[in-house]
């Protein structure tokens, strides 16, 4: 019966549904290029301005945790949205509310405003994670084998915005000087036009809208082949798996990454050389995307969660053993530490969105995402607080060594799914 059911329908709806694909996934690559340069801001100079206004560095990364803490707020509604009205206005509505969040930290920092600034970069998280909830929109309409390359074509758009962001921390410091506003604004300026334009992108050319379609399809049952056939709407086994990944490679990346230009400052280096490390780490947690869809794709997730976990153990301990005066080093570890995200980001996503059934998907991916925003707000929080008390080295072995709980929990995971009937 099923094979009479995609013979019956393939022919109706096959040829418009690859070309809305391929025309979905045209729009997203052109918004995630622009709120790729925004994500990059948060990373680059907020704990150097926060810095600034409070006069210490042990509370660095406390705004990469307001920023996450947002983000986190922000999944729950951009998902409530989406389920309800599509992806369109759901993704747009985070990436106006970070725009907004952008020109008020601009403005925080011309006020001296610590307050203002906490505020204005919880609301900015709205734009990091519209950013990476486009993911999800990529994977709609795909077929359930090919969801991940079609994640992973989705998250690598991102590689060009994010790697152009920190490189124009200088011209972009010397933009806000001439305005006469304080120079670390710079890209805070440049995010919040990035994240505008990228709102508008979706609003005027996500047409149809990828979730919408999908549920309206004949053939919706069908694309849904992992759910349970008893309670289409209750998420798979791998859930908590993929939510396992996907939560450790966030608080393991961003607590590492917050504290590296901070690090690197302390060392004599300045913004410039911080934006040229935080640029190419940034550039390594998009660009292997193809890659790491393929193989998830081809050796399944369990496989990758391992090697998501070993990558990332391996960045902890390169970053512990790179000696502060080396920026080569330094740099090789941060590659790692974004190559070992990206895995744990396609790999993820691709065990949450074969878990959850179409009917409510969106809302289960917010929520997810919600997961993953506190994971990095933990994460943030953390580093300044472990590196002010003990060291950079420390927190990055720690970090390393805490990444690799999910490789055994997979495994488990796999074994145990295996063994059903």
């Amino acid at each position: 019966m099923p094979h009479l059911t995609r013979t019956r329908t393939a022919p109706a709806t096959a040829p418009d549904i690859s070309a809305v694909q391929k025309r979905t996934l045209t729009v997203l690559l052109v918004s995630q290029v622009l709120s790729g340069v925004g994500l990059a801001a948060g990373v680059t100079v907020a704990g150097l301005l926060a810095g600034q206004l409070l006069h210490s560095t042990s509370l660095s990364g406390l705004p990469i945790a307001l920023l996450t803490t947002g983000a986190a707020g922000a999944a729950v509604v951009i998902g409530r949205v989406s389920q309800r009205l599509g992806r369109r206005p759901g993704l747009a509505a985070g990436y106006l509310t970070g725009a907004l969040g952008g020109a008020g930290v601009v403005t925080a920092a011309a006020l001296g405003s610590p307050v203002l600034l906490f505020v204005s970069l919880f609301l900015y998280g709205a734009g990091t994670t519209s950013n990476l909830q486009a993911r999800y929109a990529g994977a709609d309409l795909a077929a359930p084998r090919q969801r991940a390359r079609a994640t992973s074509t989705v998250i690598v758009a991102t590689t060009a915005g994010g790697i152009a962001g920190p490189l124009l921390a200088t011209p972009a410091g010397h933009l806000a000087t001439a305005l006469h506003l304080p120079e670390l604004t710079g890209l805070f300026l440049l995010s919040t036009v990035a994240f505008t334009l990228a709102a508008l992108t979706l609003l005027i050319w996500l047409r149809p809208d990828p979730l919408l379609l999908a549920r309206a399809l004949p053939a919706a049952s069908a694309s849904d082949e992992g759910a349970p056939a008893d309670s289409p709407a209750r998420p798979g086994p791998g859930l908590p798996v993929g939510v396992l990944v996907l939560v450790l490679s966030q608080l393991v990346m961003v607590a590492v990454m917050t504290m590296t230009p901070i690090h690197m400052h302390a060392h004599g280096f300045g913004t410039a050389a911080s934006g040229l490390v935080i640029a190419l780490h940034t550039g390594s947690m998009y660009l292997p995307s193809p890659l790491a869809g393929r193989l998830v794709d081809r050796f399944g997730a369990a496989a990758m969660s391992v090697v998501t976990a070993g990558t990332l153990l391996a960045a902890g301990v390169a970053a512990a053993v790179a000696p502060g005066h080396s920026i080569t080093l330094i740099t090789v570890a941060l590659v790692l530490l974004g190559v070992g995200w990206n895995f744990g980001l396609v790999t993820g996503t691709a065990i949450v969105t074969d878990s959850t059934p179409l009917a409510t998907r969106a809302k289960v991916q917010g929520l997810v995402d919600v997961a993953i925003a506190v994971a990095g707000a933990a994460g943030g929080l953390a580093s300044g607080i472990v590196v002010a008390t003990t060291s950079y080295p420390i927190l990055a072995v720690l970090s390393g060594a805490l990444a690799f709980v999910a490789a055994p929990a997979a495994i488990v995971a796999a074994r145990r799914s295996s063994a059903r009937p």
